[in-house]
């Protein structure tokens, strides 16, 4: 169990944007545990499709930026792969990015 102040020392690095600071806590490796085993190392998104892919990430539904009280909830944490995790926030995967040349000269 997390104590008052231990929690409230990290909203505050969350606050002032010490975020490696938050994600490198035992608490948070603790509960991205938690989570993790509660979705059975499965990608949640992945296992709505129908489909299997391992977990990679413990996303947090609501931002941690924006809710870091809710840093620590497991009803706000969510076991994703990479893949789905980067869809979630709208990242590109530039592995995968489709890029059109056109080599012909005319």
């Amino acid at each position: 169990m997390v104590t008052n102040k231990r929690m409230q020392e990290l909203i505050n690095w969350i606050n002032d944007g010490q975020l490696m600071k938050f994600y490198k806590s035992k608490e948070w490796f603790a509960k991205r545990e938690q989570a993790r085993q509660r979705d059975n190392y499965e990608c949640q998104l992945c296992k709505a499709e129908g489909k299997y892919h391992r977990v990679e990430n413990v996303h947090h539904i609501k931002e941690v930026k924006t809710h870091p009280h809710l840093s620590l909830s497991l009803s706000n944490l969510q076991s994703l792969c990479i893949a789905c995790h980067n869809k979630v926030h709208e990242r590109l995967d530039e592995q995968h990015e489709v890029k059109f040349t056109n080599e012909e000269r005319w």
